[in-house]
């Protein structure tokens, strides 16, 4: 099979005849040939293409071939040499790193560190959208070693015998050329398409809009709802597996349906899972948030939350992961804009703290926060040295911020309360609010020393956010959370809705500090992360009889309508532990009928005999998806809809009046 896909990649494969001549002589062992090969163009110019057709090379030559894909690529230098580490051993080896551009923090490391001790005879081509950085090819001794190539558009020519290889009729393939410019996504998409895909006269420009034509015709007739369903997950997600579909389209063939996306033509593979082209995500992403916005944002929310489940459940090695994957989901949100920098220059990774890093450490603090902070620094690293994490810049492992979060268990310990003033605010705060029981403890994000960018949004900080968040996820007995920063005012302003101000602005040395927090018992973390990563904000519950928020709540009635069908699921859902079912005895049964009787109530109002139509067809009559109960009801989906989003916030209202009514 291996050598099917091959020859069909030589008979499709069009251009490119200088990388591909220049790494035919370094594969023939030409003692002047390059030993490092870089490819660098925009998205969907075919560098992913070309490092295949060049590892199909390989690969005759009879070398042993490393492939790695930068987005995927861990944030840790020795993550790298492990996945590489036939490259430094065993000679011959070819190692390819696609979509360099996500890694390329790691370039100053790789011609430093890692690529002078390649084995012998081996070669590396790396690909991606930004050029190398230029001491590399000015350097006198990697500029003989190195061949940098800018890939540009097809030729007319070459497009044209890539159309005639993919059958396009001869009588569109003029129209093709004039809208594609050369462009070998825009072409491949086209001939992946075929003639009934290119016919239509609109398509003229390489746009966004021909690319969603094309898109469309790849993809066809959507075969069915859940196909349509399974690329609203592969739009979304950062890479889809068959488990992940699995969970998020529960009921369905999730076997058949990842295989029918990883059949499409702008589908790639890599060992995470499946994900679209990056041009072809954009793509379809923008395409189905306009033409289902409401199915867009219910995915995601069901993304959400099969995230936030894993985070729960996930091995410590791969939390990490999970926390990223969670926030690429809403990487445009508001919220995440005001916290997260997303930059990837200067990249760091993050360590335990040694002892022999102590020194280092305690001058930041003293450096940016004074003589009495870094006092604390060394309290704290005495008291709980696991709480620290130190930074160090990828490519020159040297160390540029420190971070701790500290776990303190009720009660106080008096001589932390008399040693930082921080610390005791916080504790203070919760005796004056929800005192703290014994068993459970408050989490605090006490010192994040970065000097060169202090207390702003910076790759120190997304990093430590996350891991703190990932922290509260997993934590049993956490009460509270707090977070420590200097510049009080505009960080109130970064973390609002998020985090509540206390009020408290403890003073350590010269400097006074702003304590801002979250109390976990009343906000669940899920629905808290939810309000985090989608710019909403979180409403804690008011004064009354109910121990959960107003968002959770009506998180749970839609899972209880959710499982409606599905009796042991139904049982387990999270209505089950508000006090609308505290005194049933039966409470799947009674819950049943309260929620059926509840829904019947919304007909007593006019404006909710449409709402309780909608809700009946949609969870109670049997109807297998909501599409069928919209032609039940008679209705087009999208008035369907809107009359089933109007059931669901009245019917949450009305119960959440019941949940706080007193008993």
């Amino acid at each position: 099979m291996g050598e099917r896909l091959s020859r069909a990649r030589v008979r499709a494969f069009v251009g490119r005849d200088e990388q591909l001549g220049r790494f035919a002589e370094a594969l023939a062992g030409d003692p002047q040939a390059a030993f490092a090969f870089y490819a660098y163009g925009p998205g969907g110019i075919g560098k992913s293409t070309l490092l295949r057709r060049l590892a199909d090379h390989a690969r005759g030559a009879g070398r042993l071939l490393v492939e790695l894909d930068g987005r995927f690529v861990s944030r840790d230098p020795a993550d790298f040499e492990r996945a590489a580490g036939p490259f430094l051993d065993v000679p011959g080896t070819v190692l390819f790193v696609d979509s360099f551009e996500h890694c390329q923090w790691l370039e100053s490391w790789l011609w430093h560190h890692f690529l002078p001790r390649a084995a012998d005879d081996t070669l590396v081509v790396l690909a991606g959208r930004r050029a190398p950085q230029p001491q590399w090819t000015a350097d006198p001794a990697w500029s003989r070693l190195l061949h940098v190539s800018e890939l540009e558009p097809f030729s007319e020519e070459q497009a044209r015998s890539l159309l005639v290889a993919a059958d396009i009729r001869p009588e569109l393939r003029d129209r093709v050329l004039r809208f594609a410019g050369g462009n070998p996504l825009a072409l491949s998409l086209a001939a992946a398409a075929g003639s009934e895909g290119c016919g239509r006269q609109e398509i003229w420009a390489p746009t966004a809009d021909v690319l969603r034509t094309l898109l469309a015709g790849l993809i066809g007739e959507v075969p069915t709802a859940a196909h349509r369903r399974a690329l609203e997950v592969a739009a979304q997600a950062h890479s889809t597996s068959e488990e992940l579909l699995a969970s998020v389209l529960p009921g369905e063939d999730a076997h058949q349906l990842f295989s029918w996306l990883r059949d499409l033509p702008f589908i790639e593979s890599t060992h995470r899972g499946l994900h679209p082209h990056d041009a072809a995500r954009e793509t379809l992403a923008a395409d189905l948030r306009w033409r289902a916005p409401n199915a867009f944002e219910a995915m995601r929310r069901r993304l959400a939350d099969e995230y936030l489940r894993i985070l729960r459940e996930a091995p410590e090695e791969r939390v990490w992961t999970v926390t990223d994957e969670l926030f690429y989901l809403f990487r445009e949100g508001a919220t995440l804009a005001r916290l997260r920098s997303w930059s990837r220059e200067d990249e760091v990774h993050d360590r335990p703290l040694h002892p022999d890093d102590i020194d280092v450490v305690l001058r930041m603090a003293e450096e940016t926060e004074g003589a009495a902070s870094a006092e604390l620094v060394r309290y704290w690293a005495r008291r709980q040295p696991q709480a620290f994490s130190v930074y160090r810049l990828v490519n020159t492992g040297r160390i540029v911020a420190f971070t701790a979060r500290l776990v303190l268990p009720a009660p106080a310990d008096p001589q932390d309360l008399a040693t930082d003033p921080v610390v005791a605010a916080a504790w203070q705060y919760t005796d004056a609010t929800a005192p703290v029981s014994p068993g459970e403890h408050i989490g605090v994000s006490r010192f994040s020393v970065y000097p060169e960018r202090y207390q702003v949004p910076s790759r120190v900080i997304d990093l430590s956010s996350s891991r703190a968040q990932a922290e509260a996820a997993r934590a049993r007995g956490r009460a509270y959370g707090f977070a420590v920063f200097q510049d009080a005012e505009t960080w109130a302003e970064r973390v609002r809705g998020t985090l509540h101000d206390t009020g408290a602005r403890p003073r350590v040395g010269d400097h006074t500090y702003g304590v801002f927090g979250v109390d976990w018992r009343q906000v669940p973390v899920e629905a808290w992360l939810q309000s985090f990563i989608s710019a909403t904000e979180v409403t804690e519950a008011p004064p009354g009889p109910s121990p959960v928020s107003r968002i959770a709540f009506d998180q749970a009635v839609r899972e209880a309508l959710a499982h409606w069908r599905d009796a042991d699921a139904f049982a387990a859902c999270a209505l089950m532990r508000t006090r609308l079912a505290a005194d049933f005895d039966d409470p799947a049964g009674e819950l049943r009928a309260l929620l059926r009787c509840a829904v019947d109530d919304l007909a007593r109002d006019p404006r909710g005999v449409r709402a309780r139509e909608a809700l009946t067809a949609g969870h109670f009559s049997g109807a297998p998806t909501q599409e069928a109960a919209a032609r039940r009801l008679g209705l087009p989906y999208g008035t369907y809809r809107r009359h089933l989003r109007q059931g669901l916030d009245m019917l949450c209202e009305a119960l959440w009046q019941r949940e706080l009514r007193p008993r």
